[in-house]
């Protein structure tokens, strides 16, 4: 999903930096209120843990390969805020020390893996949660089905913005077939190991992940309800 320099127009660049920004500022402010002495150690951890997974590509179909985004995983963990710096981190480092993804479209990467990744997953994941049980071992299943659809809206975000300003010849309706067709693979790739990696600090440490929280308070109050 690194889009690199000159696949997308100068205006459409610039116009996904400026919301980059936006989204990192508002990133900041938010976090805030997410990150404390648990948090800020694991926030530094799911970026770590991001970089290294996006590294490591597993085979898709017809030659492609993908890559964990971790957008889903990082807004599960940390918080969406959080998430969003954290994957900010990831691709900043990645764009300026191996040229993974175009300097020039490192706003374009922040908006499909940093901050649509992170609102989406977040926001399926959390939809999800209110209609499953309320259960620890629901958490790992709600971020997985976040995750699927993070990857699925990315990909549609880039194909909005090469529509809109696409600088390299291909049909738009190509595009869209073959991003969400590999795509919806790369998808089901991340949801297995974002509920893998869930599923396995919800079960020792649910308290660290920021999913599990709305959990343990109907826990506490269900535990209080009955010592009464």
């Amino acid at each position: 999903m690194h889009v690199p320099d000159g696949f997308l127009d100068a205006p459409t660049s610039i116009a996904t930096a400026a919301a980059a920004a936006t989204a990192i500022g508002l990133a900041l402010r938010g976090a805030r209120r997410e990150l404390d002495e648990r948090v800020a150690p694991l926030a530094g951890l799911v970026a770590t843990f991001v970089f290294a997974t996006q590294m490591i590509n597993f085979p898709v179909a017809g030659g492609t390969s993908g890559h964990l985004m971790g957008g889903a995983l990082a807004a599960v963990l940390v918080g969406p805020y959080t998430g969003i710096l954290c994957l900010t981190v990831v691709l900043g480092v990645q764009a300026m020390l191996f040229a993974d993804g175009g300097i020039t479209a490192l706003g374009t990467n922040v908006v499909l893996m940093g901050v649509v990744t992170v609102v989406v997953g977040y926001a399926v994941a959390r939809a999800v949660q209110l209609v499953l049980p309320r259960r620890l071992p629901m958490v790992a299943v709600a971020a997985a089905l976040g995750a699927i659809a993070s990857v699925l809206a990315s990909a549609a975000v880039f194909v909005g913005l090469y529509s809109a300003g696409g600088a390299v010849p291909i049909p738009l309706d190509t595009l869209l077939t073959a991003m969400l067709g590999v795509h919806t693979l790369i998808g089901v790739g991340e949801a297995v190991i974002t509920f893998l990696v869930v599923a396995s600090i919800v079960s020792v440490r649910p308290d660290l992940v920021h999913l599990a929280r709305p959990v343990l308070v109907t826990r506490e109050l269900e535990t209080r309800l009955v010592a009464a």
